[in-house]
């Protein structure tokens, strides 16, 4: 078994034991080295974003003293829900292994397809899962016209 893969493995198989969430795990390794690991916490933090990647993610820029993973890799045991697929773009990771598909999380009834097809068919159709509607731009945006006219602004 791939070594970090195996990481990922003993993280989610620990939550069988903890309950402290679902059975995921996963962990962040730059140049061969695991730099973060996270196991899911959704129960134990009572916190809904606490999924393993999220953690992982989490310690491995505690870790680093930086947001931005470039030239890392995520090893989780399963793929991932549209929320921690965000996360990791969002941290710069271009690479993902992964364990257990969706459709076996599904089987255990985690299910991220009606995420998957709110994302899809928004700005289609109205969907009965999550309204969103616009408010109040015209204040909201002088924050972003602040920010762009800022010079030491940094993206991320």
């Amino acid at each position: 078994m791939n070594e970090f893969m195996k990481v990922a493995k003993e993280l989610s198989e620990d939550n069988l034991r903890t309950k402290a969430g679902g059975p995921f795990g996963a962990c962040i390794v730059k140049d061969g080295v695991v730099i973060g690991r996270g196991s899911n916490h959704v129960l134990a933090n009572n916190d809904p974003t606490a999924h393993a990647e999220v953690m992982a993610i989490r310690d491995a820029c505690s870790n680093i003293g930086s947001y931005d993973l470039t030239g890392c890799e995520v090893y989780t045991s399963c793929y991932p829900c549209p929320m921690c697929l965000s996360a990791i773009i969002w941290s710069n990771i271009k690479t993902i292994y992964y364990g257990n598909t969706k459709e076996d999380a599904a089987k255990i009834g985690f299910r991220d397809d009606y995420i998957y097809k709110f994302i899809k068919d928004l700005g289609e159709k109205e969907d009965d899962l999550l309204e969103i509607k616009p408010l109040d731009r015209e204040e909201t945006i002088k924050a972003f016209d602040a920010f762009e006219a800022d010079a030491n602004s940094t993206i991320y």
